[in-house]
């Protein structure tokens, strides 16, 4: 199968892990020979409630027994997804009232992206440096490693980039700005929180100037802070939220959403303003409803900041320099790449799985299910501790 899979199957880095998986449930992944890994990855971030949850994998059972795909996003009444967008724009603030469905969280970010210039009649789109929003074409102009960018050009015009919890560089924001598009806390750059009120002036320059504030939660979305949403962590509304990511218990989907009066503007003039088949589609939608009414009826969100906690007391080491993020969104970081390296590929030799980041090479990427066990934390964190005595010695 590893002849195949390096054959036939596109890849997105020279040497992939090529771990050859047989089934996964819970906080566990096995593979083909039967070796069993815990998993403080999550698919990145997306297993909110681990893998193959019974009430997950219920309701999708369910919904296949009625009908899959019947029609283009927008068209036919499905439950599924008319309900999964009631319980959601019910847990957000007031001003943030219509969802559209996505297949993705970079192509949710599109359709923001041509949201914000429709409703603003503005070009110019900010984002910030380090950042990651997708790989399409218009997530990619947003895209803040400019090597990233080389050979893909010409990209969106009119993209400036600010630096992340910089104050003077809100000044890049005027009345030419559409949106300003960030993450609530930066994922590739290393797991960054913004400081201080830094979200809520980012929010008065656009109130100002009359750009909207685009907020990017596909990674801290869903309880993975121990909020719903990262951004309700920091005083701020954003004028439109991208979702995706942990929103789908492991099927893929995204969204992004707003108000009713700007949302309306895709509907018209012209018509189809934004077109997806496959978004909405009714076995993910039922998947995505399942998932975040577990969130809520098994209080998960209660308990991340005891386990945030509870990884940062575990993993304490002359090694580790820090660590970022919050609740179930961390990142180790080290003096240098060397160890961040050594690090992952040892622990899945110990049966631990960790990642790495994308732009900070230094960092390890801890994001396991919001349902993980402490037994489990306990356990990932004593292998990682072990594997640094190792190197400590050496």
């Amino acid at each position: 199968m590893k002849e195949k899979f390096l054959k036939y199957q596109a890849k997105t880095t020279p040497n992939p892990l090529g771990l050859e998986i047989k089934k996964a449930k819970g906080s566990y992944i096995w593979d083909k020979s039967g070796k069993k890994y815990l998993d403080f990855v999550a698919g990145v971030s997306v297993n909110t409630l681990g893998h193959r949850h019974p009430k997950v994998i219920k309701e999708i059972k369910k919904q296949l027994k009625k009908y899959l795909h019947v029609m283009v996003y927008g068209e036919y009444i499905q439950k599924p997804a008319v309900e999964l967008c009631e319980n959601i724009i019910n847990k957000l603030p007031n001003k943030l009232e219509v969802i559209y469905l996505t297949n993705s969280g970079t192509e949710a970010i599109e359709g923001a992206l041509k949201l914000a210039k429709k409703s603003t009649g503005r070009r110019e789109l900010i984002a910030a440096k380090n950042s990651y929003h997708g790989s399409t074409q218009g997530a990619l102009s947003l895209l803040g490693i400019e090597k990233q960018k080389k050979g893909y050009e010409p990209l969106l015009p009119e993209i400036k980039f600010i630096r992340f919890n910089n104050i003077d560089d809100l000044n890049l924001i005027t009345d030419k700005t559409a949106a300003v598009v960030l993450e609530t806390i930066q994922g590739g750059a290393g797991f960054i929180l913004p400081k201080k009120n830094y979200l809520e002036l980012v929010k008065k320059k656009c109130e100002n100037v009359g750009a909207l504030l685009v907020l990017d939660e596909i990674q801290p979305g869903f309880g993975r802070t121990g909020k719903l949403f990262g951004f309700e962590h920091f005083k701020v509304i954003p004028d439109i939220i991208v979702m995706g990511k942990g929103m789908g218990g492991g099927l893929p989907i995204g969204a992004f959403c707003s108000s009713k009066k700007i949302m309306k503007l895709l509907e018209d003039k012209p018509k189809l303003g934004h077109i997806s088949t496959f978004g909405g589609n009714p076995i993910i939608a039922a998947s995505a409803l399942a998932t975040i009414k577990t969130i809520y009826k098994e209080n998960l969100m209660d308990s991340i900041n005891k386990k945030e906690k509870l990884f940062r007391d575990k993993l304490k080491h002359p090694l580790i320099k820090k660590i970022n993020g919050k609740g179930l969104m961390l990142a180790i970081i080290f003096d240098d790449k060397s160890t961040a390296n050594t690090l992952i590929i040892n622990a899945i030799d110990k049966g631990l799985i960790l990642f790495w980041l994308l732009w900070e090479k230094k960092a390890v990427r801890i994001s396991p299910p919001l349902n993980i066990s402490d037994k489990e934390i306990n356990k990932g964190c004593d292998i990682i501790i072990s594997i640094l005595n190792k190197i400590t010695i050496v």
